[in-house]
Parts: structure tokens; sequence; C-alpha cells
């Protein structure tokens, strides 16, 4: 007969799951209680461990992120300094709930980073200004603005740049693994998906959150099969899909599908819609793909979708009018190394063996990392 108390690995399993789900809304009602956000971090680190030896002994509750929440608040304010701070809340713990705690910080921006970023996502600014500002933090450069977190009726205004400047940190540290820069102590891409789903909690129900969360983990979910064995870069199509993380592909789905049924379509709704076609088995759904960027052609048109545009045109066989259409994007992208790459790739298809070498070097010598330099290369000795 099997024991009725869970065993340590299966409440590992739990907690992991939890803390991946709601990770963000338990930290974000822990600051909004204890007023400090590494008090609130060890907190719930320190939650955490107890979960696993009370479970592990009791059985896991029935209501394990309230368990986890009522944990958390009783670790933070059994902290020394902050005790006396806190004392006159702990006879309040017994009603927190995690509904009550999205309540309560729905009208706040309870992490330190998320603030700064609406902050210098002001309106008055070009979005460009806006990303760059919050990216390098120099305030100085905006004189004559005036910088305040904003209220909750200002968000809307601020929460297309919000979100571009949240994708940017996720690029830049997707960019940087590839290239092997050292990142210290932080991952950008999970400070990313962590910002993000911390605003998903404190904005729920609005489908471009959760379009820009869904593209960020099928991004991530594809981490570990990114580079091969050679220390190439293996296009989506190419990858070991077993390398996948699957809970996390499950939960973008989950969340575009939300989305989508919010019948509010935007751009980062539509490119995690791409990227899940273009992971789709035994072979990306091109044709889907096509549609879908004609339909972020109207919210982005720019020359980038008109490239990409052109290589899922060519992957369905059009490739004369996709090399047309990548020519005359020479004058905008000439020096866009991504541009080299597609020429290079529909050339071949073409059998313009000798142009499609040309490309080829251009796009190894302009590439950003040594693991495409050494994809573009197979590519052509290929040829």
């Amino acid at each position: 007969m099997k024991s009725a108390v869970p065993s340590a690995i299966a409440v590992q399993q739990v907690i992991d799951d939890v803390m991946r789900r709601d990770r963000g809304r338990l930290l974000a009602g822990l600051i909004a209680r204890l007023g400090d956000f590494q008090l609130a971090q060890d907190a719930l680190q320190e939650a955490a461990i107890s979960a696993l030896k009370h479970w592990g002994r009791s059985g896991v509750p029935h209501a394990p992120v309230a368990w986890l929440m009522r944990a958390g608040l009783n670790k933070g304010i059994d902290q020394p300094h902050t005790r006396q701070r806190e004392g006159r809340k702990a006879g309040a713990l017994g009603l927190i709930t995690p509904d009550r705690v999205e309540m309560e910080i729905a009208g706040t921006i309870p992490d330190e980073r998320l603030r700064l970023i609406f902050t210098c996502c002001h309106p008055a600014l070009e979005e460009k200004s806006r990303v760059a500002l919050t990216m390098g933090q120099r305030l100085s450069r905006a004189k004559g603005i005036g910088f305040q977190v904003p209220e909750p009726d200002q968000w809307s205004e601020r929460l297309s740049t919000v979100l571009s400047t949240l994708y940017l940190i996720f690029t830049t540290g997707y960019v940087n693994e590839e290239a092997g820069v050292e990142q210290g102590t932080r991952d950008l891409c999970r400070e990313a998906i962590y910002l993000a789903r911390l605003l998903c909690a404190l904005r729920p129900d609005d489908p471009e959150i959760e379009g820009a969360l869904a593209l960020m983990l099928l991004t991530e979910s594809r981490r570990a099969a990114r580079i091969g064995p050679d220390g190439a870069m293996r296009p989506i199509e190419d990858q070991d899909s077993n390398l996948w993380q699957h809970a996390a592909i499950t939960e973008a789905q989950a969340l575009l599908a939300q989305a989508v049924l919010r019948r509010q379509p935007g751009a980062f709704q539509i490119k995690a819609a791409i990227a899940d076609c273009h992971m789709m088995r035994p072979k990306p759904d091109w044709a889907q793909m096509a549609l879908l960027y004609q339909a972020l052609w109207r919210f982005e048109p720019t020359p980038v979708v008109a490239l990409n545009q052109a290589v899922v045109m060519a992957e369905l066989g059009q490739r004369t009018q996709a090399l047309e259409n990548l020519r005359a994007l020479e004058g905008e992208l000439g020096r866009f190394q991504p541009w080299h790459a597609a020429m290079a790739h529909v050339l071949a298809q073409e059998g313009q063996i000798e142009d499609a070498q040309r490309a080829y070097g251009q796009a190894i010598k302009t590439a950003p990392n040594d693991a495409a330099r050494r994809f573009l290369a197979l590519k052509r000795t290929k040829l």
C-alpha cells in the first residue's frame, strides 16, 4: 500500500509548478505587504523551503498559493529589522488569499524596476526615446518633463512602450547568451519574463500582455536547443524539439489562446502566434505564418516585417516573388545582417549559387556572434 504522504520528489515538483505559474503574483503580494523587494524575495524563498518540509509530512494543501503567501508573510514579519514595522499586520494574516492580494496590488506597481519602466515611458516622448531612456536610465536627457510613477488610469497610454522595453530586455539576454557574454548573477531573459508575469498580475485580462509573455515563454522554451553540439546556431525548424521546455510551451499556448478569445488583436499576440506556428512539427506551418505576417503588417509596416514575409513566401515556393521583394528592401536593409542571410538562403533555393556564396560571405562577415557565423559557414559549404 502506498503512503498517503507524497515523496519529497513529488512535493518538489508541485512547488516548482506553483513557483513557475504564480511566482510573480506571490512576490508582488509580498512586496505590497512587506514594503521591501529584497525582503519579499528572501521570504518567498524561505516559504518554499518550509513547504518542502511541511507538505512532505502533511501533504500538499488544498490552496498551495495561499499557503505560500501566508508562510512568506510570516517569514518576512519575523525578520528582526521589520518586526516592529509589520507587527500590527500580523492579525490579518489569516485573511490573506491570492484573490485578496490581487485586489491589494491592483492599483500599485510593487516592483522598483517595473516602476522605473512605467515612469520613463512618458507619452510626451517618442517611443524609441522612451525605450532608450529606460534601458539607459538617462533621465537628464528629458528635461522639461516631470517624471513620476503614473496612476493606473495612465497605464494604457504607456503599456505599448513598457511591453517593448520588457521584450528588449528579453532579447538582449537572448543575444548575449548566443554570443557567450557573461550576464552576471541576473539572467535578463528570466528577468523580463518575471516582470511580464508581474504585469499580468497587475493588469489581468489584457491580451497584449498575455501575448508578450507567451512570446517570451515560447522563445525561452527553446534555450537548450538553439546551439548544436558543433557550436553552430540551429534555426527553429532544425532544432531537436526533445530539448524544448514543453511545460513553458503549454503555458504559452494557453496564454495565447486566452488572448485570442478577447478579440483585441495586437502585435505581440501575432508575433507569439507566428512563433507557435514556426515551432509546429513535423514542419512549420508556413501558410499560416504568411497570413499572420499580413496581419502584423497592419500593426508594424516595417522593412523587417517585409523581410520576414519574403522568407516565408520563399518557403511556400514563391521564390521569384520573394527575391524581388528582398531586392526592393536593399536600400533600407542593405546594412542589416539578416537581409544578407535571407538573400543567401533564397538565392541558394533558386540555384543562383555564385550570388548565394557572395551573400553568405557578407552575412558571415557581419554575423553578430560565433554561433551564427558557424551556421552560415556550414550553409555556404553545403552549396
